[in-house]
């Protein structure tokens, strides 16, 4: 069994998930303690308690001590199962940390997989729908996987009521080297409202326009059903020849939509800035997939502590060696054999 301390690196719900993906695809059983030891409600809450719910299910695993609040989990996997699966989180709690739990394993499954996920779908903390469609699958799809991602409802905290679709057709993973963007093919802008006043999506895109310089072609706003909201938020996407980055800002009560927008607008000029194909939150995601293949190397403009973590998780299941060192302002990550 893998003992996993949940203190250790960032202290939060990444060790969860991921040690719960790699339990699956090892067939390896798992013991985590001191879960989100270093957040300040400690253990087990139902968006956590919703992504142990769905390995159990794919993978008809045993589990002890999933409840809230619980610190401790065991989870034994068995044979994950691909088929037709719902998940409801029951809150606004993402889906899109659900769905990442359950990928990998559905994406090396035998068979095909078609997933419902009810609950948040633009979530603080949490990657948005926009981010798993545009720059996470595309990469994992030139890896080999064969995913179809659906937003079918929009789902806000705190209402939630979100619902994605995911299809999964069985495939093989192969490597990934991604050291360079490439061209730079546009930028666009979308802001979002619902149950809000239209003038703060206008508001955030006339900041938008002046920062980046983008013309009204480049710009959309849009307005969702009122039974949606309240909700806003602002998708700056940013294309370039082999890697597309998204970054989001999130309307918040008492904070102006210039001040929503002047904060995304800086996260893509730091990256426009830079030389590195991915951002700090992409880098996240594309360890544990290319460290499944075994090789692969990309470059990217910060390694966090989500990648710290995740890198930690991946050396007590998988023999492979993650190596990092500095490359024109940001870092150089490669992946090979111990």
């Amino acid at each position: 069994m893998i003992e996993i301390d949940g203190s250790e690196g960032e202290g939060g719900g990444q060790l969860l998930r991921t040690g719960l993906t790699l339990s699956m695809l090892t067939g390896q059983s798992l013991r985590i303690v001191r879960i989100r030891a270093r957040r300040p409600r400690p253990g087990l809450q139902p968006q956590h308690l919703a992504a142990v719910a769905a390995a159990q299910r794919i993978s008809a695993a045993g589990v002890e001590g999933a409840h809230v609040d619980s610190q401790t989990l065991v989870f034994r996997p068995r044979r994950v199962q691909p088929g037709r699966y719902e998940f409801e989180i029951g809150t606004a709690g993402s889906c899109t940390l659900v769905l990442q739990t359950i990928l990998l394993p559905l994406v090396l499954a035998r068979s095909s997989s078609c997933v419902r996920i009810v609950g948040g779908t633009h979530n603080t903390a949490a990657p948005p729908y926009e981010f798993l469609q545009r720059a996470y699958l595309p990469l994992i799809g030139r890896m080999g996987a064969r995913v179809a991602l659906e937003l079918v409802r929009w789902g806000f905290y705190p209402r939630g009521g979100g619902e994605i679709l995911l299809h999964v057709q069985p495939g093989e993973l192969g490597t990934l080297v991604l050291i360079e963007r490439g061209k730079r093919l546009d930028v666009r802008a979308e802001a979002t409202v619902a149950a809000l006043p239209r003038h703060i999506g206008a508001r955030e895109l006339d900041v938008v326009a002046q920062r980046l310089a983008l013309s009204p072609k480049c710009l959309e706003l849009r307005e969702l059903p009122r039974d949606m909201g309240p909700g806003n938020v602002l998708t700056l996407t940013v294309r370039h020849e082999h890697v597309t980055e998204v970054f989001t800002g999130f309307g918040q009560r008492g904070v102006p939509a210039e001040s929503v927008a002047s904060t995304t607008c800086l996260a893509a000029e730091r990256y426009l800035a830079a030389e590195a194909a991915t951002g700090r939150f992409l880098a996240d995601q594309l360890l544990l997939p290319l460290a499944l293949v075994g090789s692969g190397a990309f470059t990217t403009t910060e390694l966090t502590s989500h990648f710290e973590s995740n890198a930690t998780i991946i050396a007590k299941f998988l023999s492979v060696k993650i190596a990092t060192r500095s490359h024109g302002g940001g870092w150089f990550v490669e992946l090979g054999n111990r």
